[in-house]
């Protein structure tokens, strides 16, 4: 298995194997700021969402390979990401948007807003199964 993180200040996305081996920077070049990265490893994405001077939600093989940004409008602080497996979805939280939205995670289309409050810093969210998961700080 394989784990993958963003590093902040190198603005990086690495990988390496779960015991610190094999370690190698998949993802160098124009990333500003990412912050939060979901992986799905049967059809072989990594997601990630960027605050930079364009915030966006990206999408790249795990190779780092075909990097395409999803969303690019209506995006500020994007924070958590996450991926529900049985319906294709890609959701995420915008910290300064106060909401939850979600894309098809293949097209980055039928993009829906699926929770809007007011006053909450949304930091992560989960998905799992009818459920959804948030924090704020």
């Amino acid at each position: 298995g394989n784990i993958y993180w963003t590093d902040h200040g190198f603005n990086l996305i690495e990988v390496a194997r779960l015991n610190g081996s094999f370690r190698y920077v998949i993802i160098s070049q124009g990333l500003d700021q990412p912050r939060s990265i979901a992986v799905h490893p049967e059809k072989g994405y990594l997601f990630w969402t960027e605050w930079g001077q364009t915030p966006c939600i990206g999408k790249a093989h795990l190779d780092g390979s075909e990097k395409v940004v999803l969303v690019s409008l209506g995006i500020v602080w994007p924070n958590g990401i996450s991926i529900d497996y049985e319906e294709n979805k890609l959701y995420w939280c915008d910290a300064r948007t106060d909401k939850i939205e979600r894309i098809d995670l293949e097209s980055g289309g039928s993009r829906e807003i699926v929770l809007s409050g007011s006053n909450v810093d949304m930091f992560s969210v989960a998905v799992f199964g009818a459920y959804i998961y948030w924090s704020d700080r």
